[in-house]
């Protein structure tokens, strides 16, 4: 993504263009489209599409004449990541990730099975998973140990509707 900050910021501080965006992610749609839906005119519509465009947030695909715009989701993710909170911490080698965790956030854990989950970080409580030097790994917060400095994304799984479904009973 390579949308400046001022880009992104300029897109995202308009209630026009976080609408444009929130019809988007139902799928594609026309300029004519998105201005009605909305209730604004299609020249004005054209105008907040380019700013998110610019931003990087939405593409337009073009076929003849026709304008069809989506959402870029990946984008829109990366963007939201810059807003995670940076900490540093300094361990002993062979320290778990529970241990590095509980310095830095109040953590509850619960035994589910044999394997012991993360319930709640500071009080926000959800499903968390983990990524170390960007990758996942699939072993648990308590066997994951650390051998080398290196980058931890802890991150909550959000329950985002990736697709939404009526369902229609045939009578």
């Amino acid at each position: 993504m390579n949308g400046s900050g001022e880009n992104l910021l300029k897109a995202i501080s308009s209630d026009t263009r976080l609408s444009i965006l929130e019809l988007l992610s139902e799928g594609d749609k026309h300029i004519s489209g998105l201005a009605r839906e909305i209730g604004i005119s299609v020249p004005v519509a054209a105008k907040h599409v380019k700013i998110l465009e610019k931003a990087e947030l939405i593409e337009r695909k073009k076929f003849g004449n026709t304008h069809m715009i989506s959402i870029k989701l990946n984008n829109v993710y990366s963007f939201l990541d810059r807003f995670a909170e940076n900490r540093k911490l300094e361990v002993e080698e062979g320290t778990s990730l529970l241990e590095a965790l509980k310095n830095v956030a109040a953590v509850e854990v619960r035994e589910m099975g044999d394997r012991i989950k993360v319930v709640s970080t500071d009080g926000e409580e959800g499903f968390y998973v983990y990524e170390v030097d960007g990758k996942f790994s699939d072993k648990t917060v308590d066997e994951y140990k650390f051998y080398e400095d290196a980058i931890v994304e802890w991150k909550k799984l959000i329950p985002v509707t990736k697709k939404r479904l009526l369902v229609n009973i045939r009578r």
